[in-house]
């Protein structure tokens, strides 16, 4: 009775041990387990069978043995040598001598009148568009005359001249016509009129030496730049010159100056920027005098005419240069931007009242359809204008012509 129980539990034992090994193994419990045939080991072949020599044939008689020969020996095949290879000697080609280099032709150097021209195109052309529009085949009225003065207001000739000049074209002329060349001859002969008296050079007094020469102006009006224009001037008429770098708040400006000294061979006085330009004004006066230099040229930092306490550090520096020079500076050049307009009468009364500016540089007028506010300047303040400036060369800033100025701007040739 107990040995079926036993018998079972032991065949169930065996069940769960398998199921345990397949399932350890990754083999499903459906799977048959593999048959495992035992190793037979590979056959070895049997080794060939060797046959005994044929015996050697019995000799015949009457026949004589065949005596195997040797067979004779095979000659090389002869070396055949090329012929050499002649390679022609190249042609003696002879130099030719170089012909000579054709002398450079130089650029034909263009007028200050064909530069002044173009400088002014801007001006001339915008007040010459209008006078064509208001004159041309129309008979002249009081209509025509208003608009002429708002042509010429709009160039910045200022109120005055344009009511002026306005006037002039119709003086006798009312109900008839005339041709636009006819009132931009008489606009033509009133700026020169205007201008006249203020066509001044800048004179070097030789007996003051150093001639201190002071530049001022607001920011960007091309202070720096006309120094070094200037500069080129004075070097090309043999002066001595020396360079102050007055400028401190601007490092670009200090190494500008010194670029124009290296280029005329003047001696530049500069601090590290910041520094305090009264104080570079004073040894700069100094340097001049120890090493006797016919020009003193002092850069400033541009400064808006409305600052008190901007012009308030210009009134500083003049008043220790006359520490050193009670007449210093001999000159007070004011550098005003054409491009401004209106804004340059402010800062000539400013300036003029706090620098005391002894005369007038004009630039920029190359960059302006406004050009007529030299006119206005002229008019009402009657200072020097010395210098004019239409580009960025050394040789674009010329003495102030006032007929070449007139005809210029009134749209002439020559």
């Amino acid at each position: 009775m107990n040995a079926k129980p036993k018998k079972f539990r032991s065949e169930y034992a065996g069940f769960l041990a398998r199921l345990f090994r397949l399932r350890h193994a990754k083999q499903s419990f459906w799977e048959p387990k593999p048959e495992v045939l035992p190793y037979v080991a590979p056959a070895r072949p049997a080794p060939a069978k060797t046959l005994p020599a044929a015996p050697a044939p019995a000799p015949v008689e009457g026949v004589a043995p065949v005596v195997p020969t040797e067979a004779p020996p095979v000659a090389p095949p002869p070396v055949v040598i090329p012929p050499p290879v002649v390679v022609p000697a190249p042609p003696v080609i002879e130099e030719l001598p170089a012909a000579p280099a054709e002398p450079e032709i130089p650029a034909e150097k263009v007028s200050w009148w064909s530069r002044l021209q173009q400088g002014l195109a801007r001006s001339s052309s915008a007040i010459g568009q209008g006078v064509a529009d208001i004159f041309t085949k129309r008979k002249l009225s009081g209509d025509m005359l208003e608009d002429l003065e708002d042509v010429l207001v709009r160039a910045d000739l200022g109120v005055a001249a344009a009511s002026r000049i306005a006037a002039l074209v119709g003086k006798g002329r009312y109900d008839k016509q005339i041709a636009p060349e006819d009132v931009r001859g008489i606009l033509a002969e009133e700026v020169e009129r205007v201008l006249a008296p203020v066509a001044k050079p800048l004179v070097i007094d030789a007996s003051k030496k150093p001639f201190v020469i002071l530049v001022v102006g607001v920011n960007g009006s091309g202070k720096t730049t006309t120094i070094g224009k200037l500069t080129a001037k004075f070097h090309g008429e043999g002066k001595r010159l020396m360079l102050a770098a007055g400028d401190t708040f601007r490092a670009a400006a200090i190494e500008q100056l010194r670029i124009w000294g290296e280029r005329t061979n003047a001696p530049v006085i500069a601090r590290e920027p910041g520094a305090d330009a009264a104080g570079l004004a004073f040894d700069a006066i100094k340097a001049a005098q120890e090493q006797n230099v016919d020009i003193l040229l002092m850069d400033t930092a541009g400064r808006l005419q409305n600052r008190t306490e901007l012009m308030a550090e210009l009134e500083k520096i003049i008043r220790v240069m006359k520490k050193v020079d009670p007449e210093a500076p001999h000159a007070v050049l004011l550098v005003l931007d054409a491009t401004v307009g209106q804004n340059a009468l402010s800062q000539v009364e400013i300036f003029g009242r706090v620098a005391g500016v002894t005369g007038l540089v004009m630039t920029k007028l190359d960059g302006t359809a406004r050009g007529g506010i030299l006119v206005a300047i002229a008019e009402k303040f009657g200072l020097p204008v010395h210098f004019i400036g239409v580009g960025e060369q050394a040789d674009d800033l010329e003495p102030f012509e006032a007929r070449d100025f007139a005809r210029a701007i009134a749209g002439f040739d020559e």
